[in-house]
């Protein structure tokens, strides 16, 4: 059997059923491979960033890895910021690179770049698959290490004469799952007398904690002990926010209306967070606050977090032995405070929501979106200043209905992200809202949707400029300056890609416009005028005053 057979063998024993990617001369026999598997479905993109990042989506939705491919040089060297992408966001995803024969070569060092080197800092393990016979093998263990907690990103090259070999009698491998260890009894025992002698303790929720049974395990502790929570930017919808105990997100590090509640508690349970997430609250040396770190690995110490107490095994276990451990000698904890918070913070977010000027304050645009799209409707969010928005504004009624990026926070990645959820779920509605500057940057996968006929709805913000560095650029006390830019027109554009394009001229025009569109078929194109006057005196000034009375 020729070793790229083996190769796409392999993936599907994985259970793998897509490769995003664009190929190059030295996949022609990978490619090959491909076009034979009746389980694999090539979908072939325009960029491999775009092909990167709807890998690494589908091992953040799926659980598991994400397969994406590209050529040798430029075409690798295109995926190292989903590399990053998936490896600070947790995403389990296989890279598979093309190179050069690695035995004959009569091309010298053209195209050549050591990207195994470049890779190994960006990934879990970046490696070179030499001769046909350890194929299968290797494969294997790409998808092991991808999913071992914590989840990331891995690397395989592939050169073009080993693709070539011919191997005789391919060994295929079991895939064998593992199960995840318990916490110990101990830390267990601990963490209950820790959460019994606190006053007032709050429950904070992180994306690590983003697997099905453990939000089924967090939403029956806060049932049944009746401990107040908040989250993560990528922890919404971990528990359903509309839930009477939800006191909002952390869309900021400090001063934010939810930072008194943070401020006052004596105890914060920290459930499925590291420091990568940009932190939801940071610790210091003079604090009377405990915290307990309850993850599927250690705390890393920094000095921004260094919590009392480690809980470390699998996060909806953990959860599970913690409320049976609590539940009989459960107390009522004092919430008062905290729900006051909630009150304080409910109020201060309904301001904006239904001013209808135009351009379209960004908090209007969250409400009008909330209010259209299903429950189980997702949004998937570039990165900009609305980000911190729908963290704030916006409640997730599930899991995975708020896709966003707080890890590596690139620009680029909103749009393909939306390309994968709704080939993953095409019967649920999929909102994609991009600023213009992160989506001119994978603008060309407008041709990949319409080319999968996708049914898919994609907001871009207008303001002519990168808004979310002018804010922290006017944050900052300079003048403006270096940030603004012209647009296309995003209409025409998006009818060059046979997509349709929407201009709306009035909130209530951009209302009836979104429920048209998300009940249309086709890819549509939402140009959308944004007006972000309101962000420095809201989030600079307005919460600088606050954290100061």
């Amino acid at each position: 059997m020729k070793t790229s057979d083996i190769i796409i063998q392999a993936l599907e024993n994985e259970g793998v059923d897509y490769i995003f990617g664009l190929p190059g001369e030295e996949n022609l026999d990978v490619l090959e491979s491909i076009r034979k598997s009746d389980k694999i479905q090539l979908i072939l993109t325009r960029h491999e960033q775009g092909a990167g990042f709807m890998a690494a989506t589908y091992g953040r939705l799926t659980g598991k890895p994400g397969v994406c491919m590209s050529t040798l040089g430029p075409g690798a060297t295109n995926l190292m910021t989903p590399a990053a992408y998936a490896q600070l966001g947790a995403m389990p995803m296989v890279m598979l690179t093309g190179q050069k024969p690695i035995k004959e070569s009569k091309q010298g060092k053209f195209q050549i770049v050591d990207i195994l080197e470049m890779m190994q800092p960006l990934t879990k393990f970046s490696k070179q698959i030499t001769y046909g016979k350890n194929a299968s093998a290797l494969i294997r263990e790409a998808f092991r290490v991808s999913q071992e907690e914590r989840p990331g990103g891995v690397h395989l090259e592939i050169p073009e004469d080993v693709s070539k070999e011919m191997v005789e009698n391919p060994h295929f491998f079991e895939i064998v799952s593992s199960k995840i260890p318990s916490a110990n009894t101990a830390s267990i025992l601990e963490a209950k007398e820790m959460i019994l002698s606190a006053k007032q303790p709050l429950l904070l929720i992180g994306a690590g904690a983003n697997r099905k049974r453990a939000s089924e395990a967090l939403t029956k502790f806060v049932d049944e002990l009746g401990i107040p929570f908040f989250n993560t930017q990528m922890g919404k919808g971990i528990i359903d926010e509309r839930h009477p105990l939800y006191l909002g997100t952390a869309a900021l590090s400090s001063n934010d209306f939810l930072h008194e509640a943070i401020e006052e508690a004596d105890l914060i349970i920290n459930v499925g967070h590291d420091t990568i997430e940009k932190p939801p609250f940071i610790m210091n040396a003079a604090d009377k606050r405990k915290v307990i770190h309850m993850n599927f690995f250690a705390a890393e110490i920094h000095e921004v977090y260094f919590p009392q107490l480690n809980v470390i095994g699998d996060i909806a276990t953990s959860i599970h032995k913690l409320t049976e451990k609590l539940k009989p000698n459960a107390k009522k904890w004092n919430i008062n405070f905290f729900l006051k918070v909630k009150e304080n913070v409910l109020s201060h977010l309904s301001k904006y929501e239904e001013d209808n000027r135009f351009p379209i304050l960004p908090q209007r645009l969250v409400k009008i979106t909330r209010n259209i799209l299903p429950e189980d409707g997702i949004v998937t969010l570039d990165n900009g200043i609305y980000k911190i928005w729908f963290a704030r504004n916006f409640p997730a009624y599930a899991q995975n209905t708020l896709l966003l990026d707080n890890a590596l926070a690139t620009m680029g990645a909103g749009f393909p992200s939306a390309i994968m959820a709704k080939e993953l779920y095409p019967n649920k509605k999929v909102i994609s809202v991009n600023g213009d500057g992160g989506f001119m940057m994978n603008s060309q996968e407008l041709e990949t949707a319409v080319r999968m006929h996708l049914d898919l709805v994609v907001i871009i913000l207008n303001d002519n400029a990168y808004g979310m560095i002018e804010w922290k650029q006017e944050g900052e006390g300079f003048p403006k300056f270096g940030l603004e830019y012209n647009n296309p027109d995003f209409v025409k554009y998006a009818e060059s890609f046979g997509a349709v394009g929407h201009r709306p001229e009035s909130v209530q025009e951009f209302e009836k416009t979104l429920t048209k569109t998300l009940n249309s078929k086709g890819v549509h194109i939402i140009d959308l005028a944004v007006d972000y006057s309101l962000n420095h005196k809201i989030l600079n000034v307005l919460l600088e005053e606050n954290s100061k009375k």
